[in-house]
């Protein structure tokens, strides 16, 4: 019998970000997953290329990725930013009728009916957005080129700036009515214990935003905990459970909170 295809993990990074957070997940995720980082236009080696601010822009990107029909599962990561990134790919693959993901995973960020950290405001001075992002810790510690006109100020904040937009873009258009039925995708959820912009009790608000089953992880850290390895062994067992029979279970049962792994 021939091994079954991989299950294919999608991840979306936070704002400011490339994909630089998922370098070594191919070797954390185990066996039967191969991560695949999506870089959005205007970072990285797609620098040159216009940024996305909208919803339509975004998707006219990203929904390339997904334009046959999959032959394995496939899930859907989304760090901060990237969560309502994955969340708004999920959503429009249900109202465009398409296969969507097995699972919708989602990190760091609170869901899209709940008001974003100050930090978020777009009209804060640069000043006062970067002392936020600090105290927050949303800049990871140690970051050189802060200071103004340093290379972080010149590189990272102009992309900060765009992405800002486009998460109150994605926000604004999941709290508007969709004509299509509600999204059924199986949710997991991840917060750190020590996110001041995401606690695990500010994450279980994303038990609204699926009629699927939900499950919220807390694993250890801060607002970067992308970047350790406890988040791609999680993921990684999740997609290896995909392939396991699923045994139903009323949805009050399903809403479980666990601490670690």
């Amino acid at each position: 019998m021939a091994a079954a295809q991989p299950i294919r993990l999608y991840c979306f990074a936070h704002a400011g970000a490339g994909v630089s957070a998922f370098h070594g997940w191919a070797a954390r995720v185990g066996p039967g997953v191969v991560p695949v980082p999506v870089l959005l236009p205007g970072r990285d080696r797609r620098r040159r290329e216009p940024r996305v601010t909208t919803r339509e822009a975004l998707l006219d990107d990203v929904m390339r990725l997904f334009g046959g029909a999959p032959t394995a599962p496939f899930v859907l990561y989304g760090h901060s930013l990237g969560a309502l990134v994955a969340y708004t790919v999920a959503r429009a693959l249900h109202e465009a009728g398409r296969p969507g993901p097995a699972l919708l995973a989602v990190g760091a960020c609170p869901p899209p009916h709940l008001p974003p950290a100050p930090a978020y405001a777009l009209g804060v001075p640069d000043a006062e957005l970067l002392r936020t992002l600090d105290l927050l810790g949303v800049v990871p510690p140690g970051t050189p080129g802060t200071e103004p006109g340093g290379i972080w100020d010149r590189a990272v904040r102009p992309v900060l700036r765009d992405d800002l937009a486009l998460a109150r873009a994605l926000r604004t258009a999941a709290c508007t009515p969709s004509p299509a039925d509600p999204l059924t995708t199986p949710l997991l959820v991840v917060a750190a214990d020590d996110d001041p912009m995401a606690s695990p009790a500010v994450a279980e608000g994303w038990s609204r935003w699926s009629e699927g089953p939900m499950r919220l992880r807390t694993v250890s850290g801060g607002h970067f905990f992308v970047r350790g390895p406890e988040l791609p062994r999680l993921l990684g067992q999740a997609c290896r459970t995909l392939r396991r029979p699923a045994r139903p279970t009323p949805r009050a049962a399903r809403r479980v909170t666990n601490t670690g792994n």
